[in-house]
């Protein structure tokens, strides 16, 4: 078991399909399960966060709380929330044990927590499965490594840019 709360950060893909995903990963008994089992217990309208799984009935361990960063759109749009993003979101967890990023001594005494972007415009549920299973598992071993380092942030800090917005040159 780990006692160093790890949070990590990913995205993957283009366009509609990509996935942004924010991970925590931390004991069951300190901050992380505490946010893990308030966030389960006070839902928000359009906001409701869910257990993970790999298959009806087999939740991912450690458990995985779903935690959808934007209230679904419209039918579609739920059903890639629910359907591919969960899938991946699970998926991305249990690659991360299997390789090791994640104790697998410890699946039981820790919790992860996973913020999850699924773009209102996805089309792709195939690409959106990938996106997610893959920025799932690199939010993951982010958060272990401690990465990004400071030098990267502090080379980047003059020239930000994300998929939706590059600043102006200083």
């Amino acid at each position: 078991m780990t006692d160093v709360l790890q949070l990590g950060e990913s995205f993957i893909g283009e366009g509609v399909n990509a996935a942004h995903i924010n991970s925590v990963y931390g004991p069951r008994s300190g901050p992380a399960g505490t946010a893990w089992a308030t966030a389960l217990a006070t839902p928000s309208p359009g906001h409701v966060p869910f257990v993970a799984v790999l298959r009806t009935s087999l939740p991912v361990k450690p458990l995985t709380l779903f935690v959808t960063k934007a209230a679904p759109a419209n039918d579609e749009h739920g059903n890639h929330i629910w359907g591919p993003a969960q899938a991946g979101v699970a998926a991305g967890v249990a690659d991360a044990v299997a390789e090791g990023t994640l104790p697998a001594d410890a699946v039981d005494e820790n919790v992860v927590i996973t913020a999850v972007w699924v773009n209102p415009g996805a089309d792709d549920a195939d690409a959106v499965y990938r996106n997610n299973r893959e920025a799932t598992r690199t939010a993951l071993r982010n958060g272990s490594q401690g990465l990004p380092r400071t030098e990267e942030v502090l080379d980047a800090r003059s020239a930000p840019r994300n998929p939706f917005y590059t600043a102006p040159a200083d």
